[in-house]
Formats: structure tokens, sequence, C-alpha cells
């Protein structure tokens, strides 16, 4: 592995020195607040911004030369008990990109990994679990989460990384309880997600318990990550979409919505992100989210017109898209730019992660696009795709 230096790509991005270390631990002080108008903050606020802001999932990870020199082997899961190189790898696209918020590098499973179920994440394959989730025994392996004394790495990156970003907002994730529900039950991914529909349709309070107890895991997390200084939250429900709309609000959306109602008062930006959610969105959006994400199948002008004019949105470009020439991936881009219509509230992301054999002049163009779009409009118009 080499050094941190030995792996940086500094394009310039306006971090400040790092705040005052006051406790002799190593930690940095207290998050200095990032400013209200940043334009990642006023778009998830649906309000009219400087400019259209945007930042990509997956956006630190192995597309970047740079990550794939720092990053060396083994697990993600050790990779992000090492604060020092956590918060490198998370400021590395935010360098070479110059997106308008950083995402901090982790993983949706840490926090149950954090607590000893026996997850871990399999380079190529996922998270797996060396003894799934079966029965009421297996919610004992579950506790509450005190994330001080299971997982205070993830803290120690926020606070490192919010003292070097400057006015750039950083955003704190966690798994949606049912997708990470779905890990623990089927040891692994899942294309049918057999057991897991199995024992939430076949075991209902059992599955309820199960719900209620990973709700309570990602609050834990979530809080403590704004705490730490985190200026927006994201909640990755990544199966969701393999959910009918009747299952996912019976047996879904009330975890997640406890979720962002435990969050409310924290007064950061929620993002409510799933994929192949078409169907979902307006259960996503009433889970309580102030912006929900929209995967690249979904035009977003109609996802617009599904969610209503009080939600602001996050997307959509196909992440394939990005491996085109770039003058087909201009034209899809200023597609989602056009059907957006110019009006507030839209956060110019992909529809999902970056894929990893995409070339990083391509994103660097990407962003020098959308930051010469139009700055969102009070009034918004009506949006429309564009004209052949």
């Amino acid at each position: 592995m080499v050094g941190l230096a030995a792996a940086r790509v500094d394009r310039g991005f306006p971090g400040r020195p790092p705040a005052s270390r006051g406790d002799g631990a190593g930690r940095y002080g207290d998050p200095v607040p990032v400013p209200p108008d940043a334009p990642f903050l006023g778009a998830c606020r649906n309000r009219p911004a400087s400019r259209v802001p945007v930042w990509f999932m997956r956006q630190a990870g192995r597309s970047l030369p740079e990550y794939r020199a720092l990053r060396g082997a083994g697990t993600i899961l050790d990779a992000v008990k090492d604060a020092a190189l956590a918060t490198e790898i998370t400021l590395q696209p935010v360098r070479r990109y110059g997106v308008d918020a950083a995402i901090l590098y982790s993983d949706i499973v840490v926090p149950v990994a954090a607590l000893g179920f026996g997850v871990d994440v399999q380079q190529g394959v996922g998270p797996v679990v060396g003894r799934p989730f079966v029965d009421e025994a297996d919610l004992d392996r579950l506790r509450p989460l005190d994330p001080d004394a299971d997982c205070a790495y993830v803290q120690d990156t926020v606070r490192q990384v919010v003292a070097e970003l400057g006015d750039i907002p950083l955003i704190g994730f966690a798994g949606a309880p049912f997708t990470v529900a779905s890990y623990l039950i089927e040891g692994g991914p899942s294309r049918t997600l057999g057991r897991t529909k199995a024992l939430m349709l076949g075991r209902p309070d059992l599955w309820a318990r199960l719900l209620d107890r990973l709700a309570d895991v990602a609050i834990a997390s979530l809080r403590a990550q704004v705490a730490a200084g985190a200026s927006a939250i994201q909640l990755f429900d990544s199966w969701a979409g393999s959910l009918s709309p009747d299952l996912y609000e019976r047996a879904v959306l009330p975890a997640s919505a406890k979720v962002f109602a435990a969050l409310a008062p924290e007064g950061v930006p929620a993002i409510h992100f799933g994929v192949d959610t078409g169907e979902l969105l307006p259960l996503l959006a009433k889970a309580g989210a102030d912006v929900v994400g929209i995967d690249w199948r979904v035009p977003l002008d109609e996802a617009r017109r599904r969610l209503g004019p009080d939600v602001a949105v996050q997307g959509n470009l196909d992440p394939a898209a990005c491996l085109a020439p770039w003058p087909a991936v201009e034209e899809r881009a200023r597609d989602v730019l056009a059907r957006n219509g110019g009006r507030p509230g839209h956060v110019f992301n992909l529809g999902h992660g970056v894929l990893p054999e995409t070339d990083p002049a391509t994103l660097e163009r990407l962003v020098e696009l959308v930051h010469a779009a139009p700055a969102p409009t009070a009034v918004p118009p009506t949006p429309g795709p564009v004209a052949p």
C-alpha cells in the first residue's frame, strides 16, 4: 500500500485547515457548520440554488486510480476502521471531480458487523453472513448499537473529513432496515430474496421485530454521524424495488419511516434511495425523506410528476451511459437536466453507483457540464424532454 500523500490527486477543492484537537486522543474538535446556502443543501431542501449540485454514488471507489493505489487488499470492513485511510478515500473524488458533496467511505453493513453478527464483505460478492438470521433467538444477536463503543472509527472519520471539506457538505448514510435484513436472512446477495419474503409473509410478527431492531441500529449510527459533523444523510434501500407497493407499504415502510422520524429533529436533509423503485416513489417519499433518489428506469420528469412539487429529487443518469463516448454522455446528461425543467430541488447524480470501468475524465467533464447548466429558478416551469 502506498502512503496517503502519494495517492492524492489534488485539483484544488476548497478545504480548510483541520479543526483543533482538544481531547488529546487525536479526535477533531466540534464541526464547523456548512453554509445553509451550499448548492447541495439548498437543492435537498427544494430551494433555488446558485447552481445544479452534483455528486456520484460510489464516487470514492474502484474507478479512481488513486483509490486503487491506496486501498490495498482486504475487506472494506477493515479499511473503514482506519480513519486516516477512510478520510483520504472520502476526499479523493472531491479533489478530482469538484463535486458538491462528499459521501462517507463506509458500508451499509458496518453497524451490524460491529455488533458481532458475523458479517463480512467479500470482494466481487458483497455482504455475506456466516450464520444467517432464522428465528427469534437471532434477535439476541442484534443488541442496541453504541456507536462510541462499537464503531468509534466511523465518527473519527466523519470529524476528520469535515475538518478538511470547508464549505462542502458530507453525506452520512445507513442501510435501510429492509435491505440490511435481506442480507442477514439470505446470508448474502440474492436475486429472488426468497427467504426474506418467506419470513416477511410467514412470520410477520418476527419480521416486524427484526426491522424494528434494525431501524434502531440505523438511527443510532446516523445520529452519531450527524453529531460528528455530517450535513445530510442517505438511507440506502437497495433491494426495495423487489417488492410490490402493497407489501412495501405494509411490511417495510413503517421501519424506514421510524428512521426518518427519529432523524428529523437533527435538522439535516434526508435522502431515500432504492433501485428499480419506480412503482414505489410516492411511498419512498411518504416514509419521510426530503429527497427521493431516482434510478435511470423512470424519466426524471415522470418521477417528479409521481412525487409532486414538495419533494426534491436526486438522479438519474444511467451509470452505463458513462462508458459511452463523450458526445453520448453529454446528450443523456442534458436530457436529465432538461426533464427537470430548471426547477429547484434537483441533485444531479447517477441512477446508481459509478461502474468500476468508468473513465474518471468522463465524470470530470460531467461535473463541468452540470455546473454550467442554468441555475434552478424560483418559479419552476413545466419540465419536459429535450427537443429532438
